[in-house]
């Protein structure tokens, strides 16, 4: 084909691929701790037996669920602003973040709570212990062990979706490979580069969530 590999180019920029890494975690971690506030929320509200209360939360995972990131990363840069809410790049690509995480970490939580005996509750009460208490002593740390494994799949398809920050120039991994890609024209040896630092970083995430499952796995 008269392609000859040479990562020369790629090797002296790797720096900037190695902090767009690092940046892309943060996005995604950021965006992930508020998604959990947020589809927590949303997991009890989707439980609660008020309509009033239900029915909003309901529309809510809806519409994230079916609307593509992309399209919600660039209505929040884009048109937010025309109704003068401003938000920096990287707040911008955040908060759409944690909002398209929190309708899929409140179905994963939603799962997690049903698992739950009701019984607990009832025993709960009986022994004195408020509705909150109930909540942040029983109810939550058991709904945590029970969705791990799902939860793992989202904080990885989470992390890969840090990806469309580089639609609004957010100076991630995909945006500074496309940037050297630009410069030397390494097209196969750029791209080949950023997917293995995806793949080592995916599987590393995946690896720290196995042990953190075994860890709090119930002894048989």
């Amino acid at each position: 084909m008269g392609y000859t590999l040479n990562f020369a180019a790629v090797w002296r920029s790797f720096d900037d691929l190695l902090l767009g890494l690092g940046l892309s975690l943060v996005l995604a971690f950021g965006a992930i701790l508020m998604g959990a506030v947020i589809g927590l929320g949303v997991a009890f509200a989707l439980m609660a037996r008020n309509r009033w209360v239900k029915r909003p939360a309901a529309i809510y995972v809806s519409i994230i669920r079916n609307t593509p990131i992309l399209v919600l990363v660039l209505f929040t840069y884009f048109a937010l602003p025309q109704l003068g809410v401003r938000l920096g790049k990287i707040e911008s690509f955040v908060f759409t973040l944690a909002v398209y995480s929190g309708a899929y970490l409140a179905e994963v939580f939603r799962s997690g709570l049903l698992s739950i005996p009701p019984g607990l509750r009832e025993a709960g009460l009986a022994i004195g212990l408020t509705e909150t208490q109930i909540r942040t002593s029983i109810i939550a740390p058991l709904m945590f062990r029970n969705i791990l494994p799902s939860l793992s799949s989202t904080i990885i398809s989470l992390f890969k979706d840090t990806s469309l920050a580089a639609a609004i120039a957010v100076p991630e991994l995909t945006f500074e490979t496309r940037k050297i890609n630009v410069e030397t024209f390494r097209v196969i040896e750029t791209w080949m580069v950023a997917s293995c630092l995806y793949v080592f970083t995916c599987s590393i995430l995946a690896a720290l969530m196995r042990a953190l499952e075994r860890r709090l796995a119930l002894p048989r």
